[in-house]
């Protein structure tokens, strides 16, 4: 069930609401757990019940932990979630790759093609992040146990952040599980956030997607270096609106039902170099990898060695969390080169140079990158950044004037606007206003006006049926 379909946003949003403020406060988290549940099966029908026992596992583990059991719970919370993602997510990656090795060498595989069939469930990359989180957390002692399953539950299948994120930590809204306070100033800070996301899916990402598929599909001999660096300036806006705009419903829900999420994006396009991109780009994952992984291995403490095979070794596992695939695991280690040379000294020089030549410096690598996430195969992204250089080629004006249309430029136009911190330097003038002053009372009205004329836009395209899934639900 998506967050942008009519089943959800006219039925199943509106019952949830009805349901939960109706039922005591005692019963809150229940209800929430039971429609969460049901919102997973909608989509993924039995395969709920790999959610279930990922909850039931960790939830176990964590108590094994707090009594006294601690190498124990530790150790079989880390093999069931890295064996249950290795199994569903990478499992077909290795069978393919082990495939293509023995026919190479000409050794019939026809039979081990049957162990590639294996569906992978949504979302399984970010709920199993989360609780594995809780019981390392409570391995540490930073929280203790919970031994309510019911709120634990709660935690790991809430339905705003469950699909795609953000990476929400229990120790995050553990006290929010417990006694949360609902306002109708927060609930309208939510019903704005859900609508600026909303938006950015329905008016930003998805025309975005429809000129960055039409020129990635291209034929290469049809392409040409314009064509292809305009789908790669498409695609960068595609997934960033498609991906915050996910980030910025979930966050929005959560605000509805009394929960504060963490910020899972803060304007990466406008860093000046990729150690700054990493700080604002999917924040919940790069500080998940940072806490967990990272700083174990020994972050930057035991040498500059060690610390560049650290960073190796985090951008690797980074592609490979994206997908089971070469192209993510290139784009993993493609950033994780860059930097590596920014931490060798290449920062310092950026730090010296003009602010846009260093900004010019993150779009471009930023960019290149962006064409190996997209692409299905090492080949076709080769091929594509072949075609980006290639200036030599003639444009092909029928396919420009096919794809580039007036609604398109409008979108771009957007798209560069609201990649920068425009809406939120605009809001906090709005926040500085006196409340009660003239001015503020009409940019209130203004803005609730554009906020409405936004989902009228959005109900639109909803209406029209421009299905465009969330590009983060395959991970």
């Amino acid at each position: 069930m998506l967050f942008t379909s009519p089943i959800f946003l006219f039925l199943f949003l509106p019952l949830t609401f009805v349901l939960y403020y109706l039922v005591p406060k005692k019963l809150k988290n229940g209800i929430l757990l039971l429609l969460s549940l049901g919102f997973y099966t909608w989509g993924e029908k039995e395969l709920v019940a790999l959610i279930i026992l990922s909850a039931v596992t960790d939830y176990s583990c964590a108590l094994l932990i707090s009594k006294g059991f601690r190498k124990l719970g530790l150790y079989l919370s880390v093999i069931f979630n890295l064996s249950l993602l290795f199994y569903f997510k990478y499992s077909r990656f290795i069978f393919n790759n082990l495939i293509e090795i023995l026919q190479s060498i000409n050794i019939n595989a026809e039979n081990a093609s049957s162990f590639s069939n294996i569906v992978l469930p949504l979302g399984i990359s970010f709920y199993t992040f989360q609780t594995l989180s809780y019981t390392i957390d409570v391995y540490r002692g930073k929280i203790k146990a919970n031994n309510n399953f019911i709120d634990f539950a709660t935690y790991v299948t809430l339905f705003p952040q469950l699909i795609a994120g953000p990476i929400v930590r229990y120790s995050e809204i553990e006290k929010m599980l417990k006694k949360r306070t609902i306002s109708w100033s927060l609930f309208a800070s939510g019903i704005e956030r859900f609508l600026i996301g909303l938006a950015k899916k329905m008016i930003i990402a998805n025309n975005c997607a429809f000129l960055a598929d039409g020129i990635f599909t291209l034929p290469t001999s049809d392409s040409s270096s314009l064509m292809a660096w305009l789908g790669v300036i498409a695609y960068s806006f595609q997934i960033y609106f498609d991906f915050s705009g996910y980030s910025d419903m979930a966050i929005g829900l959560g605000k509805m039902f009394g929960f504060n999420f963490p910020e899972n994006f803060n304007y990466p396009y406008i860093s000046k170099s990729i150690q700054e991109f990493w700080r604002r780009w999917h924040i919940t994952l790069s500080n998940w990898f940072k806490d967990y992984l990272y700083i174990p291995l020994g972050g930057n403490r035991k040498g500059n060695i060690r610390t560049y095979v650290n960073l190796f070794i985090v951008f690797f596992l980074t592609g490979l969390w994206h997908g089971a695939n070469w192209v993510f695991i290139i784009w993993g280690l493609f950033h994780g080169i860059f930097i590596i040379v920014e931490r060798l000294g290449f920062k310092k020089i950026l730090e010296r140079l003009p602010n846009f030549i260093a900004h010019a410096y993150l779009l471009l690598v930023v960019g290149i990158s962006w064409v190996f996430f997209r692409s299905k195969t090492v080949i076709e992204a080769y091929n594509y950044i072949k075609t980006l250089f290639n200036f030599k080629a003639k444009t092909n004006l029928e396919y420009l004037n096919f794809y580039l249309t007036k609604e398109i430029i409008l979108v771009l136009v957007l798209a560069f606007l609201f990649s920068t911190p425009i809406y939120r330097i605009s809001n906090n003038y709005i926040k500085s206003l006196e409340p009660y002053s003239v001015k503020f009372k009409i940019m209130s009205t203004l803005k609730m006006f554009s906020l409405i004329g936004l989902f009228c836009i959005c109900y639109v395209y909803i209406a029209t049926d421009s299905y465009n899934p969330f590009i983060y639900f395959r991970f």
